[in-house]
């Protein structure tokens, strides 16, 4: 074995092997600014928070039908994360419409 060397430790034999890893330091910078970024990275983030936004829609949208008042909040949460992934529409729109289901839900649809 390249390496290894025989040790006597109390008169216990085992072999012991050594070694060195050698890599690059990586440079982290955290007041990197977001203009500042590759494009590559500012497509990503707007990727995932396009398709928060749109599944936060959908959510909205379900939820005037079925469980207006879970699914509308779940709609607001997600439509809040949207908007903070950079989908500022498609999240304003979630909550907006997810606030008028919860309206719904508590106010109409119990006198029906």
């Amino acid at each position: 074995m390249y390496g290894a060397r025989k040790v006597d430790d109390n008169h216990h034999d085992f072999d012991e092997e050594a070694a060195a890893e050698i890599a690059t330091p990586v440079q982290m910078n955290r007041y990197e600014r977001y203009e500042d970024r590759e494009d590559n990275d500012r497509n990503d983030v707007d990727t995932g928070g396009r398709a928060i936004g749109w599944a936060a829609l959908a959510l909205s949208i379900i939820s005037l039908f079925v469980l207006p008042v879970i699914l509308g909040a779940a709609a607001v949460v997600l439509g809040f994360v949207a908007r903070h992934k950079g989908a500022g529409t498609l999240g304003a729109w979630s909550i907006g419409i997810g606030v008028v289901s919860i309206i719904i839900g508590i106010f109409v649809l119990p006198f029906f």
